[in-house]
């Protein structure tokens, strides 16, 4: 009964936000997108975000007081990052007379994230896509990461949560994709072994980055199509919900995101990324440990998309198993150079003895 109450609930807030009227004369449009964890209501030149009342092992919005400090941390988070993105925290009450209204008095049933909405023809994945992208471009949003990195505080008493992730996360990445309902296990087990493989021989290399100053909290899901291409760059969407997702490896980072951008047909763009990052933070792993991070990456994504398929009801179900394979591609041919390197070590040339 409760749940179905919280249903009902979710979906009249979710009709009143639909409606141009909730937003005053000036709006005569609104977008409603539903994700994972949210439904996002784009209007005009706002949007507006609101957090599904949901919990699973890796965040809590359950309660109207943990959605209202999530908020918060968005805000505040993402400013670092965008802050001419996004505007305030908006609280979504209930009047008198039982009528919903953005801000105003009554009882407050929720909150909401208030942004200013940014033209979808300058998203990164979008200038991909059209092939309207310039190397100043990238190297803007390079050099905007790579100062961001550089003034990140080091986490070295709290670095092992990186090294717990990546562990713990491989675990499941490997409990998921070979669950034999996906049909998956012979596509997806050569690239997990490798994975495991190099996770725990490079952990060492991992641990001394750790107590070397070079993890930080980041952004924690930088992707492109949460980089605009405006001046100066916003970039959206920081993962504000688990602060030990946040705390990484810039270069782990900066790499995803440049991986991300190879399978939208744009490989040149990774090594621009990295070049930045190598001139305001010198440090830099070597290929094993940057091959490590893209396919544990990229198994992260196969997984995260396939995880879909279990949820009731599923949407889009045609799409996530076909994502997955792509992502589990990717991790070998992420994985296939360090392979190539070791074969070349172990193979004897002519005239050794």
């Amino acid at each position: 009964m409760a749940r179905q109450r919280q249903i009902a609930n979710l979906a009249a807030k979710v009709r009143f936000l639909s409606d141009p009227a909730a937003y005053g004369s000036g709006t005569t449009h609104v977008e409603a997108r539903e994700t994972h964890m949210s439904w996002v209501f784009l209007t005009d030149e706002l949007v507006y975000k609101l957090k599904k009342p949901v919990r699973h092992a890796f965040l809590d919005f359950s309660t109207i007081r943990k959605r209202q400090f999530y908020c918060g941390e968005e805000l505040r988070l993402n400013a670092r990052l965008a802050a001419e993105t996004y505007r305030r925290v908006l609280s979504l009450r209930r009047d008198a007379s039982g009528r919903l209204t953005l801000g105003g008095s009554g009882r407050v049933v929720d909150w909401l994230v208030e942004m200013k909405r940014l033209p979808q023809g300058d998203m990164l994945d979008e200038r991909i896509a059209c092939g309207r992208l310039a190397a100043a471009q990238i190297d803007d949003v390079a050099n905007t990461l790579a100062v961001f990195y550089a003034q990140r505080q080091a986490e070295i008493d709290g670095g092992g949560a990186y090294l717990r992730h990546l562990t713990g996360e491989q675990r499941i990445n490997r409990a998921i994709l070979l669950r034999p309902e996906l049909a998956l296990a012979d596509i997806a087990s050569g690239a997990l072994d490798m994975v495991d493989g190099l996770l725990q021989r490079l952990k060492p290399r991992i641990e001394a980055r750790i107590l070397g100053g070079a993890i930080v909290e980041g952004h924690g899901d930088l992707r492109p199509e949460h980089v605009c291409l405006c001046q100066p760059p916003q970039i959206i969407d920081c993962l504000e919900f688990n602060r030990s997702m946040r705390v990484i490896d810039p270069y782990d980072e900066i790499n995803y995101l440049g991986m991300e951008c190879e399978m939208l047909g744009a490989p040149w763009i990774r090594p621009l990324l990295v070049k930045a990052l190598q001139s305001r933070l010198p440090d830099s792993p070597d290929a094993e440990l940057l091959a490590l991070y893209g396919g544990f990456r990229a198994l992260l994504k196969a997984r995260l998309g396939v995880a879909h398929l279990f949820e009731t009801p599923i949407r889009h179900p045609e799409k996530w198993r076909p994502q997955a394979i792509r992502y589990i591609r990717q991790a070998e041919r992420e994985m296939f150079s360090v392979r190539s390197r070791s074969i070349r070590k172990s193979t004897p040339v002519c005239g050794d003895a």
